[in-house]
Parts: structure tokens; sequence; C-alpha cells
């Protein structure tokens, strides 16, 4: 699943592509990835007319910034958005096409079709789900040491778990986790509340370095992720522990552990982050 750095990237080259562009009108192939309204007719209905102002990440969230709506796209495992000429062809993956007045297309393509589409009159995005229960940005100014120390102090936790947690931090998935962790010299199994506020100073500054990084080179191709123009992201190759089981580590020459905790694969090394 795309992650912050992907999630921005996509928003950067959505923008670049289709800000200012006008729907003329929408198909839709497969109504289950439209959420919001109930009726895809009158989703298709809403739409037309309406021009892309902006396109604004949210967590992982896509926000397509209309005249009157706000329309909220989660790519989850598979999604993919891609602009086209309208005499391109589509596979059978592609579920919905937004018809723009100058002739292009943008398409959503989705293998699995566990994406979701939801569409808000403007300013009641945040009020209901799925964007309700966020919680910050880590490029946020709310994203302090202080803030950290509040949430995990009372928590039995281990800290890969909470950091997962998107009503804690928002953006954050199994690549970020493991690799800020890592840059934290903290152990993945460490109960939340037994950090330093040292540690949490630590914490806090790689997982924004890293999340920077990570934006800058485009994000982390790991398995199907290109951006809408069909790029790779380049992060991958600066991965100090990620997908790395078995490897020997960047930094101290001992060997990549992989090991699941909260049902999920996480990679460290024993020497540098230390129970």
């Amino acid at each position: 699943m795309p992650e912050l750095p992907e999630v921005e990237t996509i928003c950067r080259t959505l923008n670049h592509l289709v800000k200012g562009k006008t729907i003329n009108g929408v198909k839709v192939l497969w109504p289950k990835i439209i959420k919001k309204p109930d009726d895809v007719k009158q989703f298709q209905f809403l739409l037309q007319g309406q021009t892309i102002q902006d396109i604004q990440r949210r967590g992982k969230f896509i926000k397509f910034v209309l005249n009157d709506y706000i329309l909220v796209s989660h790519l989850r495992m598979e999604g993919r958005y891609g602009l086209y000429r309208k005499e391109e062809n589509y596979d059978k993956h592609t579920h919905v096409f937004f018809y723009f007045t100058d002739g292009t297309e943008l398409r959503y393509r989705d293998v699995r079709k566990f994406g979701t589409m939801h569409l808000f009159d403007k300013g009641c995005e945040e009020k209901e789900l799925p964007l309700a229960q966020l919680g910050v940005e880590p490029f946020s100014e709310l994203f302090t040491v202080e803030y950290l120390q509040k949430n995990l102090k009372n928590t039995d936790r281990k800290i890969k778990v909470v950091l997962l947690d998107q009503k804690i931090v928002v953006g954050l998935g199994n690549i970020y986790v493991d690799e800020a962790l890592f840059r934290s010299k903290i152990h993945p199994l460490r109960p939340a509340k037994t950090l330093t506020k040292n540690e949490l100073i630590e914490l806090r500054r790689e997982i924004v370095n890293t999340l920077c990084e990570a934006v800058e080179k485009g994000g982390s191709t790991i398995r199907s992720y290109v951006n809408t123009q069909g790029e790779m992201g380049m992060f991958q190759l600066r991965l100090y522990v990620y997908g790395r089981n078995g490897d020997v580590c960047k930094n101290c020459g001992s060997i990549i552990e992989k090991m699941i905790v909260g049902g999920r694969g996480t990679h460290f090394c024993p020497n540098c982050q230390r129970v």
C-alpha cells in the first residue's frame, strides 16, 4: 500500500497533469469503488462541470479539490491514476473514467478493486469517515515531542504498532516505520510508554527526515508502485532494513532480521536496535 511519500508524489504529479481541467462526464465500470454517495449515478451527476482546483494529500488519501466538492480517494494496494487521450485503449482493470472538456481522460486502474472514492460537500470531508479520525500529519507543527509523549505515555502497545496507527500519526506504513525505528536505534518491540524523552526527540526527527528524503526520491517502488506517469520511486535504494532480511546491516555488519509485530512483517538490526 502506498505510504505518505508515494501518495505525496502522486498528488504532485496529478497537480501537474490535471489541475485546472473541467470534468465533462464520469464513467464507472466497478460501482463498489464509489462509497459516497450510495447512488453511482448521483456521483456521476454531481461531478459534471466541476473543475479540479487542487490535489492535496491527507495521510494516505488523495483529495481532489473541486468547485463545490472534495473527492477523497484511497488507492489501497494496487490503485493507480493515469492521464490518457480518449483514443488510447484500456484494459479490464480500468474501472473509473473522468472525461475532461479538453478531450483527455483521467483513468483509475485497480487490479484488486480495493480502492475507494468518497464525494463530500466542500468543508465536510474532515467531519466524516474516512478522514474524521485521522491523527496529525508528520510534517505538521502539531507533530511535536510533547504530542508523542501524550499519546505514548499510557500505552503498553509496541512502538511499531503505535506508529502504524493512523489515529495517532498519519501516512506511516510498514516501510517507513521500520526505517525510522532503525535510524532512531529503537527496537520495534519496545513498549511505547517506555521511550524516554530523548528517544522521542530522535524518533520524531528520524520520522520527518526519512519521509522528507523519500518524498525527494519519489517514494519507494516495492512490488508494483509507480507514479501517475509510470515512473518508479527510487528511495528503495536507500533502505536500511525494510525488505533486507538476511542482508548485512549497512551500519554495523550484523544480519538484518525479520519478525512479525502486530501482524506485520518487521525488519530490524538486532545489534543497532537492542531491546
